[in-house]
């Protein structure tokens, strides 16, 4: 039995690795191929050493017989090191015993065999490989070895559990908006509704609730017709220019509303909290809050502020329009 034969002739029937990965490209080098026939043993190398999988065939003794340049890389062996070994040679003890194990399973249940495990990769690495194994028959169908191939996943891996942590923290992020008391929106750059809150709904108005009833969230709801113009602009203006945060005072539905508008996610993603400054508490936070920007000094309530800044009228008559302004909000203003 000519065993490259066999190798080539399972090669052609194999090329079911082009759907195992199917981001991977052939590349043919115009100098890859001989001029010898398609018996040549070099020929059917040439072709399995341009496949970018690791290929291997062992024998029924799970001694290798053949493999390819990908293979030498992903073991960090040469050929010479490989062919004629068996895998007890080749890999640590604990990796062979599974090998020689399924190597042994699969002639006797002669089949396609496919499954997945790690490997110690030529750089010392663990690797999260599939493997996927047939039979290979001489011309009376007789079983005479194994031929495989080895897919690296392990990046694959990675990114599941990227994934995974990712939606964790979505889903814990999205448990979170949903119990803050201040309106929450997140637009993306379709301008629909990523997720919102609540409370949004709640100071949107009466359509703006009602809707939040049939869509959770408001997911994928148009943002145009949920806020006002000057809060669209702001998160438009946002999702063009990638700045960090913008924040404004606006009055709407008899209702002083303070909207910190920041990027989430850079020209994708981007979000805005409402507070209602008609409520007792946030008004008195945000009296001191201001008048901590006038001046750094501790203050530790809004009668001490026009004495500590009795001083500097300018300051003094800042914090006292900030004051108005904030128990202005009895007329609605959309502009």
């Amino acid at each position: 039995m000519n065993v490259n034969k066999v190798g080539f002739k399972w090669l052609i029937n194999c090329l079911f690795l082009e759907k195992i990965n199917k981001t991977s490209t052939m590349i043919y080098d115009k100098n890859s191929f001989l001029t010898g026939g398609i018996d040549d043993p070099q020929f059917h190398q040439k072709l399995i050493d341009a496949l970018p999988v690791p290929i291997f065939y062992r024998d029924t003794e799970s001694v290798y017989q053949m493999c390819n340049a990908a293979h030498e890389k992903f073991t960090g062996k040469t050929r010479e090191q490989i062919i004629g070994k068996s895998v007890f040679e080749v890999h640590t003890r604990e990796m062979a015993e599974k090998y020689a194990h399924q190597d042994k399973e699969l002639i006797n249940n002669p089949d396609v065999q496919v499954y997945n495990t790690q490997v110690r990769h030529g750089d010392g690495t663990s690797h999260h490989v599939i493997l996927n194994k047939a039979v290979i028959r001489d011309s009376e169908g007789k079983i005479v070895g194994i031929v495989g191939s080895i897919n690296d996943i392990t990046n694959l891996k990675k990114t599941e559990k990227r994934l995974e942590k990712a939606q964790e923290s979505m889903e814990v992020s999205s448990q979170m908006i949903h119990k803050i008391s201040a309106g929450i929106v997140m637009m993306d750059r379709d301008y629909k509704v990523v997720d919102s809150n609540e409370s949004f709904a709640k100071l949107m108005g009466e359509e703006a609730e009602e809707l939040y009833e049939t869509i959770p969230g408001l997911n994928g709801a148009d943002i145009r017709g949920l806020v006002p113009e000057v809060v669209f602009k702001m998160l438009s203006s946002l999702l063009t220019s990638g700045e960090e945060k913008t924040e404004r005072d606006l009055k709407f539905a008899n209702k002083l509303l303070h909207i910190s508008a920041v990027t989430l996610y850079k020209n994708r993603v981007v979000g805005a909290v409402f507070r209602d400054m008609s409520a007792p508490m946030l008004v008195q936070d945000e009296i001191i809050n201001r008048a901590r920007r006038i001046n750094k000094q501790t203050i530790e309530t809004v009668q001490k502020v026009a004495f500590l800044l009795g001083e500097n009228a300018a300051e003094t008559e800042e914090l006292l329009n900030s004051i108005i302004e904030t128990y202005r909000y009895g007329d609605e203003d959309n502009s």
